[in-house]
């Protein structure tokens, strides 16, 4: 599997199996990483966007979407509110499954929804169109936009010195005019407010993977001139790059891709607003008991 794409039902065992090899849970994130790690998937592949004018997403990271998705409503796995997905009673019994009995289960499920436009390929494996979008996106894919497309590199380090400052860094300065070896900016990470951390950041506007040679150049600027380092980009990172930032014995280097991105301006709220509808229900017990 590691030289060609795999298809999303293909993706689903090595999926339940990285689950397995995580203890029974994990994010998105460290799925991700596992699989990649397990299925020995190279980094040409999964390096390759889904779709770069809509989503920072690789093509295994969207397909391992879809897996997911289906294994939820074959009920193999489930997620919290908090992103982290884990195995079920099932999954633990039955170890595995058949995917093509998992696609025709769930598609046969959903008949009363919106049918989800598929294709069979060659070896009659499952492959999707792009027109599905798993795990409702919409916004991630709008606010992706505006970030590649809309705003220029100086209001985006702008953008990532207010979201810094919002996460409790103090003496934020943005510095990438002055073409410091990629440097953009510094800043004091404060922790509890006993602890502090100086911190030298670089904040990429990219439609792709970050290499692990973009890590090195960042690493090799901030050496001894920081605590740590932190890399912000509206893209993805490649597996090398993941390992080059926590490579034993060189300075760390933290790592923020556009989805961990994305779910930072929601929360603090900057340029992403969340509507809260209002339901009122009638407790009828409660007047019967006055």
């Amino acid at each position: 599997m590691s030289n060609q794409m795999p298809t999303f039902d293909l993706l689903m065992n090595p999926l339940l199996d990285a689950l397995f090899a995580l203890g029974g849970s994990g994010s998105i994130d460290e799925i991700y990483e596992k699989v990649l790690e397990l299925e020995k998937i190279d980094e040409e592949i999964s390096s390759v966007p889904h779709n770069p004018e809509k989503s920072n997403q690789t093509e295994v990271a969207y397909r391992l979407a879809w897996a997911r998705t289906y294994l939820k409503k074959y009920g193999f796995i489930e997620n919290s509110s908090r992103g982290v997905w884990a195995l079920t009673k099932l999954a633990k019994e039955q170890k595995n499954v058949s995917p093509q009995d998992v696609v025709k289960k769930v598609r046969g499920a959903n008949k009363a929804e919106p049918k989800q436009k598929s294709k069979k390929v060659k070896n009659e494996l499952i492959e999707l169109d792009d027109s599905d979008t798993p795990e409702a996106q919409g916004w991630r894919q709008e606010l992706y936009h505006v970030l590649t497309k809309e705003i220029s590199p100086d209001a985006f380090e702008r953008l990532t010195q207010r979201l810094l400052r919002e996460s409790g860094f103090v003496q934020v300065e943005v510095t990438g005019r002055t073409g410091d070896g990629g440097i953009d900016g510094k800043g004091i990470a404060r922790i509890h407010g006993f602890m502090s951390f100086h911190v030298i950041f670089q904040c990429k506007k990219y439609q792709g993977s970050v290499s692990a040679g973009d890590i090195r150049d960042f690493r090799g600027a901030m050496v001894g001139r920081a605590d740590k380092g932190l890399f912000i980009t509206t893209g993805t990172f490649t597996s090398a790059a993941v390992k080059e930032a926590t490579r034993d014995g060189a300075p760390p280097i933290d790592l923020v891709d556009g989805e961990q991105l994305a779910e930072k301006l929601k929360e603090f709220q900057l340029g992403v607003n969340t509507q809260m509808i209002e339901k009122v229900t009638i407790n009828k017990d409660w007047f019967t008991n006055l």
